[in-house]
This record gives structure tokens, C-alpha cells and sequence, in this order.
């Protein structure tokens, strides 16, 4: 399988994206230039965290207008599998890729810290290593976390399953207290309704190694993977 990884002006989590791919999962990946207008022969792109473009006026809101989201764009309407992290998940949200947008975290400060994340749906490309409900320990980093979205596009996130991690206690458990940015219905990551493209605040490549501090990260990397090879049979 091949990954490409989208390097923004700005983005500094690139090469964490790299390392969890060849390193911890052993597949074949490359960077791609945010001016590069040719994505074919990828199987999956990622768009990593970091402040593209310094995050000037909005978070992702330059970003979006970098030549390759075209290409991307055409990549994930042809099926291909779209992942955005932390910064990654804002540029999707502003290029209309995922319903949604993102807000100041509720105390108006940077959050970097473990947390307790729930898996809500378990049967998509990025999850299905997953269990319904499995808790994982996954790190965030970001100060326009807080997702937001309109009563009815709340409504039909539900309805479709796309709502895919929500924040909680390492038991489970959802509460005002364990969200840490204020995130509506504490949403922590959503799909599109065609199920290939993947928007999640907290940082699966910051926990794949043992000496991180947890390996929960390795099952949506994997998930990857599995689901590439069923398509690719």
C-alpha cells in the first residue's frame, strides 16, 4: 500500500504521519508537496497537524486553497481513502470535504495531553481493527478543537453513524468534564457519509510506540491498511 503524506507550509507533524506508516506499520509512503498537482499511484493521503500557512484569519483556511486539494478532491470522489489529524481535520472542514466547522477550544487555551477517546463506529476504513465502544489513548494538541455544527447536521451525523470518536473517561463515559475543548456532542472525529474520508482532532501517529506512551494509534494505521488490501483483492 502506498500513503502520501501532504507537506503544507507549516505543517510540522509530516514526518510523525511518515514514521507511523514505514516504520510502525512497514508500508510504502512519501511526501507530497502542498504545489504538487499529481497524487496518482497513492492509496491513501493524509493530511497532517501543524499551523499550515501560520494559521492566519482561520485554522485550514489557506490550506484549502493550495493546488493539491483539487487533486484531492478528485482522489477521494474516485473512493480513495482521505485521513486528516488535528490540522489536517480543519483544512478538511474548510474545503467542505467533512460537514462542520471548528472553534477555539472552550477555555481559549493550547491543549496538549493523553486522552480518552471512544469508538463509535467500528465499520469504517479506518476503524474496523476496532471494537464498538473501545476506549484509546491518544494524545491532542490544538487550540481550535471545539467542533461545531448545526442541530441538523448534528442530526444527520447521528443518524448516519458518521460521528466515528467521541471524548471520554478511561472508563467510557462521556461528561462536560472529560471534554477538553468544548467539542459539540464531544465529537472528536467524523467521516464523510460515503465513509472514505476521516477528520479527527487527536494525534494516532503520537501514539503508536510503547515509549510514547501508548500503541492505541497503530489500530486506526492498521485499520488502514486492512481495509486497502480487501480493495486492492
Amino acid at each position: 500500500m502506498r500513503f502520501g503524506v501532504i507537506m503544507f507550509p507549516g505543517s510540522n507533524c509530516d514526518y510523525d504521519c511518515w514514521w507511523a506508516i514505514k516504520e510502525v506499520t512497514g508500508e510504502e509512503v512519501d511526501f507530497i508537496w502542498h504545489k504538487e498537482e499529481n497524487i496518482t499511484g497513492f492509496d491513501c493521503i493524509v493530511l497532517p497537524g501543524g499551523f499550515s500557512y501560520g494559521d492566519y484569519l482561520r485554522t485550514g483556511a489557506i490550506a484549502r486553497f493550495s493546488p493539491i486539494m483539487k487533486k484531492v478532491k478528485e482522489f477521494a470522489e474516485r473512493g480513495g481513502l482521505v485521513v486528516g489529524i488535528c490540522n489536517g481535520f480543519q483544512i478538511l472542514l474548510e474545503a467542505g470535504f467533512l460537514p462542520g466547522a471548528m472553534r477555539k477550544n472552550k477555555h481559549l487555551l493550547f491543549i496538549c495531553k493523553y486522552i480518552h477517546l471512544r469508538v463509535e463506529n467500528p465499520h469504517t476504513a479506518f476503524t474496523n481493527l476496532c471494537k464498538k465502544g473501545q476506549i484509546l489513548r491518544i494524545p491532542i494538541a490544538h487550540f481550535e478543537g471545539n467542533y461545531y455544527a448545526t442541530p441538523d447536521t448534528l442530526s444527520t451525523l447521528q443518524k448516519k453513524s458518521q460521528i466515528i470518536f467521541r471524548y471520554c473517561n478511561k472508563e467510557g463515559e462521556i461528561t462536560d468534564e472529560v471534554n477538553p475543548n468544548g467539542s459539540l456532542d464531544a465529537i472528536a472525529g467524523v467521516c464523510n457519509e460515503r465513509g472514505n474520508i476521516l477528520g479527527m482532532m487527536p494525534h494516532p501517529e503520537r501514539s503508536c510506540e510503547s515509549i510514547l506512551g501508548s500503541e492505541d494509534g497503530k489500530l486506526i494505521w492498521k485499520s488502514i491498511v486492512t481495509s486497502l488490501k480487501r480493495i486492492k483483492k
